[in-house]
């Protein structure tokens, strides 16, 4: 059993996007040496703050409540398994490949100190789009991500820091509520009878998942 880490921090460089009208994407990130610094983002459309890291389509990623996006590698090998493939650290475009624990079970508002100096919190889950479904080139993969609900997610930053491969992660924060990751994205994309659980965490949600909650209908049978 791992003790929790990183296994891997991933950078993306600009490259053309054929599957969004962003023009370019970052989404294929590769393992860099570290150590690499972590900061916050200018404001909600200043891309990542993963030094080195490119954002193509500003409006729907990247900024303050998502400088940082990990995805687990127990998942990754999973995926492996299902699709009989490879997906190297970094293949779904996440920065921190992780290790050792369960980021879809982590709560919206937790944070994380990673190596000495980083600390992260959570914002929400990441939300698959057109160029991830283009990039995996697989059938119907934005419905079967969807459906297998284990989205990764995102954090903004609290504290600046360096972070390389093998660094610890220390949950040092847990909000008074239960609202995990996971059950915000089923929250947001499958099961409208889990959006009044949402409230519960508005106080660290991004406004747009503030505003869905407190308007959204809530739909008690989701079948």
């Amino acid at each position: 059993m791992f003790s929790p880490q990183v296994l891997t921090v991933n950078v993306g460089q600009q490259v053309p996007n054929p599957h969004k009208r962003s023009g370019s994407t970052g989404i294929h990130k590769r393992a860099v040496a570290g150590p690499v610094r972590i900061s916050a983002p200018l404001d909600v459309e200043s891309g990542s703050g993963v030094e080195g890291d490119f954002i193509g389509d500003r409006k729907n990623h990247g900024g303050v409540g998502q400088a940082v996006y990990a995805f687990q590698r127990e998942d990754l090998d999973r995926w492996q398994q299902v699709k009989q493939r490879e997906f190297p650290n970094g293949a779904f475009g996440e920065n921190l490949t992780t290790i050792g624990i369960d980021v879809n079970e982590a709560l919206i508002g937790e944070q994380w100190r990673i190596g000495d100096d980083l600390v992260l919190e959570i914002t929400g889950p990441r939300i698959p789009c057109a160029t991830f479904r283009g990039v995996m080139a697989e059938p119907k993969w934005l419905k079967e991500f969807t459906q297998d609900a284990r989205p990764g997610t995102y954090f903004k930053v609290l504290e600046p820091g360096m972070v390389s491969a093998g660094d610890d992660i220390e949950v040092i924060h847990r909000p008074p509520h239960d609202v995990s990751v996971a059950v915000a994205f089923r929250a947001i994309t499958t099961d409208r009878s889990l959006v009044a659980r949402l409230r519960a965490a508005a106080e660290y949600l991004p406004a747009d998942l503030v505003e869905y909650a407190a308007t959204a209908v809530v739909d008690t049978d989701p079948e």
